[in-house]
C-alpha cells in the first residue's frame, strides 16, 4: 500500500519528519519497504511563458520558440534570457503558459534532456505535455497553465507534488490498511489522537429514483454477499482535477479521465473497489436497465479492460447485462463493451463484495491481478458498500459536473454483524508480562473503530469493526493492545518456575548437532516452504506411498502452493534452479523441516521431519594451486557417513536402491542407507527426467534421512577402545568374482570368517578385464590386518586363520584367488 504523506496529514495530524512516521509504523507491526520522495524524477522542469512562436524554417508541423524560464536561464552578466526550444505541439499560443523540461532534466521513462538540433536549428530543451511528465495520459499537445501561473518555479513546487510516499507491507489479515483512511485510524491509534476525515456528500439529487431505472439480481449470495448500485447522468469526460490526478498518482494508479480516477481515489480512500459502467451501452428492457450477478459458465469468454480475451470457467463471478452479456469479471476488471470512453454521457456505479475464494482463484487462474482483486481477495467489509457509493457519487457531481439521481439499489442477502468479544484486563497484563492500565486499552481499541463498553463481571465488552475479520477472539485483542503498547517496551522475565533448570532437551540438542556437524561438512542450510503443488511428487518420480494423503490448504495464495509438502527434495530442487538461472554453479546445501503426511481416518496429519541435502557443481571454484573434482556420489556418501559418525548411529551400511522403488534416483548411482536392519533414508543422483522437470540441467546428487530414526538410534557416549599394544598384521588378499557381488557383501564375509583376530579390512583396488580375470568378472583387493589384544600373534597363528578365512569366502561367493 502505497500513503501519500500529503494525503494523510488532511485526515490525521502527522509528525513533520516522515522517519518519524516510517518507525512507528515499523514499531507496530505495520513494515515500511520504501520511502519515495514524488517529484523527484521532475528535476530541472518549471514553470514558463512562450515568449515568442515562429515556424520551423525547414519544417511545416514544427515551431522555434523562445521560452521565458525566468532566472532559470541567464546571459553572461545574470540577466534573465529566453530559451530557445524547437517544439512540434500544435495546440499552443505565445504568451501561454507552458511547462518546460530543461537541459540535466530526466522524465518519466529514463528520457534525458539534452542540447540537441532539429533540422538545423539548436534547441536547449523541451515543451512538455502531462504524459511525458507522468501526471497523464493526455498527450494531444503541451501542458497549458493557468495564466496566473508563476514564471520559473520548479514545477514540482507550484503543483504541490512534494510529496513523501510511503510503500507499505500490509499482511494479508489487515484489509483496513489498504486504504488511507484505514491508514488514518491506525495513526490515530498508534499517538493516540483525533482523525479529522471530512468525506464528501451530494448537494443536490434529481431525475428518475435509481431504483426505478436499475435491478439487480444476485444468483448465488455466496458469490456475492451485497451489491449496490447508483445512477448519474450527464457526466462531461474530461481531465481529472489536478489534486485528483495527483492523488491517484501518488497511490500507485495512473490518471486516466475524470470519471475512471473517481473511483480509483474513492477505493485508494476507503479501501473499496469500485466500477463504473457506461449506461448507455447496457440493454433496457421493461424500461430498466438488468445487472444479474452470476457464476460464469464454462467456455464464456469476455473481453476486459486490457484488451485480452479470456476464457472463463463456472469457478468465476461475472457481472451481466441481463443475465446473457458479461460486462464485467467481478472484483477482478471490467469489460470492454461496458467500458468508460469520451463519448459516455450516463453512468451505473457499482460498489460490491464478491467472495474473496472465488476472486483469489480467478485472479490467478487469469494471471490477471488487479488493485481490486487485491483488496477482495483480503476481505471487504460489505457494511460500507453503500456509504462509499454515496462518496463517489458526490465527486462525480463535483468532479464530472454529474447529475446524481436519488436513491440506490441495495442487495443485501447476508448481512455480516459485528462481533462481540468478552476482554479480561488481566489476562491482557499476564500474556503481555507487563501491567498495562485499563484505560489505555480502551482508548487504543476505541481509536481502532472498536466499541468498548464495561461487562457486569467487571471485564470489557468489546464489539469489532466489521472491516477488521482479525478481530474475533480475546487474544486478537491483546495482540492490537500489546503491539500498540509496544513490545519493544516489555522488559523480557523469565517464565515463573519451581525446580526447574533451565535449558536444551536431549532432542534440542540433538537436532542442533544435525545441522553444526552438516555445516561442518560444508552444506549451508537453507528453507523453503511448507507449502507445495500438487504434482511435486508426480514431477520428481516419488511414489505417494508411505507418504500419506495431501493435505490441502483452503484457501492457497497461490496456485502451485495449495497443499502442504509430502517431501522437503523439491522444493531444495526449485532452490538449485533459481540459483543456477542467477549464475551460482557450484551448490551445496541441507534442510532440515517437517513434512505432513494426511490420513483419510484421521483429522490431524502426521508431521515427520527429515534432513534433506543437495549437491551440485563443485566443492569451490578451481585456483592456480588447487583444482576441484565435480560433486559424485560418494561425496553425499561420505557426508551421510560423517553425520551419523557424529551423531554415533552404530552398524551403518549401505544397500543398493532398486530401481522400481526409487525411480526418482539414477540407477547404479542409489543406495539406501541402513542402521543394522532398520532403512532411514537414502542417498543417490537424482535421475535425469527428475530433473528436466525442475528445468535443472546439470546433475544433482541428494539425500534424505529420517530425523526420527536419527534422534532414536543415536548414541549419547562412545565404547571405551585402548590403543592397541601389540603389533598387527598385513595380509594382501585379492578375490575374483562375479559382477553382481557387491564389496559391501564381500567385507561382510571377511568379518564372518576372520573371528576376533581380524581387526581391519580396507579395500584398495578394483580391477576388470576380460582377458586376464574374465567376462562378467572383477578383481576386488583388500588390505587385512590380524592383531591380538593380549599377545603378539606368531606367523602360524595368522596363516592358520588366513587359510580358514580365504577357504570360507571362496566357498560363500563362488570366487577364486586372482593369481
Amino acid at each position: 500500500m502505497r500513503v501519500s504523506y500529503e494525503w494523510l496529514k488532511t485526515l490525521v495530524d502527522l509528525p513533520q519528519d516522515p522517519k518519524d512516521l516510517e518507525r512507528e509504523f515499523v514499531r507496530t507491526g505495520t513494515e515500511v519497504e520504501a520511502v519515495e520522495r514524488v517529484g523527484a524524477n521532475l528535476d530541472h522542469v518549471v514553470t514558463a511563458q512562450v515568449v515568442s512562436k515562429e515556424p520551423h524554417p525547414d519544417s511545416d508541423h514544427m515551431y522555434v520558440t523562445l521560452v521565458d524560464v525566468g532566472k532559470n536561464n541567464v546571459d553572461k552578466d545574470g540577466n534573465p534570457v529566453p530559451l530557445q526550444i524547437v517544439c512540434g505541439a500544435q495546440n499552443f499560443n505565445q504568451g501561454d503558459h507552458i511547462v518546460t523540461a530543461m537541459i540535466g532534466a530526466v522524465l518519466p521513462g529514463d528520457f534525458k534532456i539534452k542540447k540537441s538540433k532539429l533540422r538545423g536549428v539548436e534547441s536547449y530543451g523541451m515543451n512538455c505535455s502531462s504524459r511525458e511528465l507522468g501526471l497523464g495520459d493526455d498527450q494531444s499537445g503541451i501542458m497549458i497553465l493557468p495564466e496566473d501561473a508563476p514564471i520559473g518555479v520548479p514545477l514540482t513546487d507550484y503543483l504541490g507534488m512534494s510529496d513523501v510516499v510511503l510503500d507499505c507491507e500490509i499482511t494479508p489479515n489487515r484489509p483496513d490498511c489498504l486504504s488511507m483512511t484505514g491508514m488514518a485510524v491506525e495513526v490515530s491509534a498508534m499517538y493516540d489522537i483525533d482523525t479529522h476525515i471530512e468525506l464528501p456528500s451530494v448537494t443536490s439529487e434529481s431525475g428518475q429514483n435509481a431504483s426505478d431505472q436499475v435491478d439487480v439480481t444476485i444468483t448465488d449470495p455466496d458469490l456475492c454477499p451485497r451489491y449496490t448500485a447508483r445512477v448519474v447522468r450527464n457526466v462531461k469526460i474530461g481531465p481529472s482535477p489536478e489534486w485528483l490526478a495527483r492523488r491517484v498518482t501518488a497511490c500507485g494508479g495512473r490518471s486516466i479521465n475524470n470519471v475512471v480516477d473517481v473511483t480509483n481515489y474513492v477505493m485508494y480512500l476507503t479501501g473499496q473497489p469500485l466500477h463504473a459502467f457506461d449506461l448507455g451501452k447496457l440493454t433496457k428492457e421493461d424500461g430498466k436497465y438488468h445487472i444479474v450477478v452470476r457464476a460464469a459458465k464454462d467456455g464464456e469468454h469476455i473481453v476486459t479492460l486490457d484488451g485480452e480475451d479470456r476464457e472463463l470457467t463456472s469457478d468465476m463471478t461475472v457481472i451481466t447485462d441481463n443475465g446473457k452479456t458479461p460486462i464485467a469479471l467481478a472484483g477482478v476488471m471490467g469489460g470492454m463493451d461496458s467500458e468508460i470512453t469520451e463519448n459516455t454521457v450516463d453512468v451505473l456505479l457499482e460498489s460490491a463484495v464478491f467472495d474473496n475464494g472465488h476472486i483469489s482463484r480467478t485472479s490467478r487462474n487469469l494471471d490477471l491481478m488487479s488493485e481490486a482483486s487485491i483488496r477482495y481477495e483480503r476481505l471487504v467489509d460489505p457494511n460500507g458498500c453503500a456509504s462509499v457509493a454515496d462518496i463517489a457519487a458526490a465527486l462525480f457531481e463535483e468532479c464530472c459536473g454529474a447529475e446524481v439521481c436519488p436513491g440506490i439499489v441495495d442487495v443485501y442477502p447476508k448481512v455480516k454483524e459485528a462481533v462481540t468479544i468478552a476482554l479480561r484486563p488481566e489476562r491482557v497484563c499476564a500474556l503481555a508480562g507487563v501491567q498495562i492500565p485499563e484505560e489505555f486499552m480502551v482508548s487504543r481499541l476505541t481509536r481502532l473503530g472498536c466499541k468498548v463498553t464495561p461487562a457486569d463481571d467487571g471485564n470489557l465488552s468489546v464489539v469489532a469493526p466489521t472491516n477488521r475479520p482479525d478481530l474475533t477472539r480475546e487474544v486478537d485483542l491483546i495482540e492490537e493492545i500489546v503491539r500498540l503498547w509496544g513490545e519493544g517496551d516489555i522488559e523480557a522475565t523469565l517464565p515463573a518456575a519451581r525446580n526447574h533448570a533451565g535449558g536444551l532437551t536431549l532432542e534440542q540438542r540433538q537436532i542442533r548437532k544435525i545441522g553444526r556437524t552438516l555445516r561442518s561438512l560444508g552444506l549451508n542450510e537453507t528453507k523453503s516452504y511448507l507449502f507445495a503443488s500438487p504434482d511435486d511428487l508426480s514431477k520428481l518420480g516419488m511414489s505417494e506411498e508411505g507418504r500419506g494423503v495431501p493435505v490441502k490448504v483452503i484457501s492457497p495464495l497461490v496456485a502451485d502452493q495449495s497443499e502442504m509438502r509430502r517431501s522437503i527434495v523439491p522444493g531444495l530442487l526449485r532452490s538449485i534452479a533459481y540459483n543456477l538461472a542467477h549464475g551460482v554453479s557450484n551448490i551445496a546445501m541441507y534442510e532440515l523441516g517437517r513434512v505432513l503426511f494426511g490420513h483419510k481416518d484421521k483429522s490431524q496429519p502426521d508431521e515427520p521431519r527429515y534432513v534433506c541435502g543437495v549437491l551440485v557443481g563443485r566443492p569451490a571454484d578451481d585456483t592456480w594451486n588447487a583444482k576441484y573434482l565435480a560433486y559424485d556420489f560418494f561425496d553425499a556418501k561420505g557426508i551421510v557417513e560423517g553425520l551419523l559418525e557424529a551423531l554415533r548411529i552404530p552398524k551403518v551400511r549401505f544397500r543398493v536402491a532398486e530401481p522400481e522403488q526409487y525411480g526418482w534416483l539414477q540407477p547404479g548411482r542409489a543406495a539406501e542407507i541402513l542402521a543394522g536392519s532398520e532403512t532411514i533414508g537414502w542417498v543417490g543422483n537424482i535421475h535425469p527426467l527428475s530433473l528436466q522437470n525442475f528445468d535443472i540441467e546439470v546433475p544433482v546428487i541428494a539425500f534424505e534421512i529420517s530425523v526420527a530414526s536419527l534422534l532414536r538410534l543415536s548414541q549419547k557416549d562412545l565404547p571405551i577402545v585402548e590403543p592397541p599394544t601389540y603389533p598387527g598384521i598385513s595380509i594382501d588378499l585379492a578375490i575374483v568374482v562375479d559382477e553382481s557381488v557387491t564389496a559391501e557383501q564381500l567385507v561382510q564375509r571377511l568379518k564372518s570368517a576372520g573371528g576376533k583376530l581380524l581387526c581391519d579390512i580396507r579395500l584398495f583396488d578394483v580391477y576388470r578385464d576380460a582377458l586376464r580375470v574374465g567376462k562378467g568378472k572383477k578383481s576386488m583387493a583388500f588390505s587385512l590386518t590380524y592383531r591380538a589384544d593380549d599377545r603378539t600373534l606368531t606367523s602360524e597363528e595368522v596363516e592358520k586363520t588366513h587359510a580358514k578365512l580365504v577357504e570360507k569366502v571362496l566357498r560363500s561367493t563362488g570366487g577364486e584367488i586372482r593369481g
